[in-house]
């Protein structure tokens, strides 16, 4: 019976380590001859000049040379350092305590506060989900935002974009979502963000009440690019985690469109060709990869996924917000026009859909939801003209119950950030501005 746990002990221990040397670096990728590592493992880099190890992951191999992108910075690290391989590929710690704490991408407390005891390991990159394991998504997920409630509400499970420009309150609104959202666990990826914003959407736009429920994984732009596309993964794998304990779990992950340009380093680095706007195949690949670990499981609770995807230019066609819109369930574009008539959140009701609103709304809330749209659609369409005086009175019926209605529907669909509504109490006002048909007092 000893001899027998000694000879288990024996078939588990690693009696021969793999090394290879460091052999060049130019800038973001190292070339190493050795070890036989494969695509996704991880490695150790160090000599006798630096002390700290620095952690790299095996990414391509050319003309029998592997590849490897480091975790951290390589200052101090000369010409023939030691690569040792790990023989495993990187894991997420996971634990309950890291509710309400702030985190790093590898899972390492940020906030100063206790380490957290560790109660398993996740791959922070899975196989993908059997399709038959799946739950139909028909169950609604009130946000506590008043114009996704009301006019285009999603379901627990959905995946939704926020599609903005800088500047337009795409963080304001993100935080309201994680405050109000009527979800058990809210897990933040803040992906290639200033420094400075991560403590200002704590403090403003989540604030102690979101805090509590939430878990922060955190990639500043100022880390490597392949610490950024981690922390996407990573956020992942935890909301994966709180989703196999039966919660419902809010994932947001602000921004995806960071994620894609820390990616696009990647690739580019290691030799896949441009394709659209710079971008790499990798790209394209990986981003329905990652938003197909949304949704509803069987045996388990459900992932709501919100991603951010900033626009450049304001530019709702670019590559990777084109490709996004095509995967995602539904989305609400920010307009830099309402942000700066005041109108807050600034959600682009014509532009903005979900497409699960037949399966979570019933008749009552449709049929309201396209009346408020063709009610905006036609004040938006001869607004110039209402502007300038031109309009006649009693020339189109139609014009005229929008010109009373429209700013009585804006009023009830605007927000401050530390309000909520519920989305019975929204329907109710929307029902009740409507009611006064030729502008009677509501």
């Amino acid at each position: 019976m000893t001899l027998d746990r000694y000879n288990g002990a024996l078939d588990r221990a690693v009696l021969v380590r793999e090394y290879g040397h460091l052999l060049g670096f130019n800038g973001l990728v190292i070339e190493a001859s050795g070890p036989d590592a494969k695509i996704g493992e991880l490695c150790e880099i160090d000599n006798d000049a630096h002390t700290q190890k620095v952690s790299a992951e095996v990414v391509g191999f050319r003309d029998g040379r592997v590849l490897l992108m480091p975790f951290g910075h390589l200052r101090g690290i000369a010409a023939g350092a030691r690569v040792r391989s790990l023989g495993r590929t990187l894991r997420i710690p996971l634990a309950r305590a890291m509710v309400g704490r702030v985190v790093d991408a590898f899972g390492e407390p940020l906030d100063g506060g206790p380490a957290i005891a560790v109660e398993g390991y996740r791959e922070v990159q899975p196989a993908p989900i059997n399709p038959l394991r799946r739950v139909p998504l028909d169950e609604p997920l009130e946000t506590g935002v008043s114009a996704i409630d009301g006019l285009m509400p999603i379901a627990k499970g959905q995946r939704i974009g926020v599609f903005a420009g800088s500047g337009v309150g795409k963080s304001t609104l993100l935080g309201m979502m994680a405050r109000h959202v009527k979800a058990d666990v809210v897990v933040v990826g803040m992906i290639g963000e200033r420094g400075r914003e991560v403590g200002d959407f704590l403090q403003e736009s989540l604030g102690p009440e979101g805090r509590r429920r939430s878990v922060m994984m955190v990639a500043t732009a100022d880390q490597p690019a392949l610490v950024r596309t981690h922390a996407v993964h990573a956020a992942h794998a935890v909301a994966e985690y709180f989703r196999d304990m039966g919660l419902d779990v809010l994932l947001i992950v602000d921004s995806i469109t960071r994620f894609a340009m820390a990616q696009r380093e990647v690739g580019l680095a290691v030799g896949e060709p441009p394709t659209s706007r710079g971008y790499p195949p990798s790209v394209f690949n990986l981003l329905p990869q990652i938003l197909e670990r949304g949704g509803r499981v069987r045996g388990g609770g459900s992932i709501s996924a919100i991603y951010s995807v900033l626009v450049e230019g304001d530019d709702m066609n670019e590559p990777v917000a084109d490709h996004m819109r095509a995967i995602l369930d539904g989305h609400v574009v920010l307009s830099r026009e309402l942000a700066s008539r005041g109108q807050l959140p600034a959600i682009d009701l014509l532009s903005s859909v979900s497409r699960l609103l037949s399966r979570v709304a019933d008749a009552r809330q449709q049929e309201l939801a396209l009346r408020v749209k063709s009610i905006i659609s036609t004040y938006e369409t001869s607004r110039d003209l209402v502007d300038m005086g031109a309009y006649q009175a009693g020339t189109n019926p139609a014009l005229d119950e929008a010109i009373v209605l429209y700013p009585r529907l804006i009023d009830c669909l605007r927000q401050a950030p530390g309000q909520s509504a519920s989305r019975a109490e929204t329907v109710d006002r929307l029902e009740q501005v409507l009611a006064t048909k030729s502008g009677a007092a509501a």
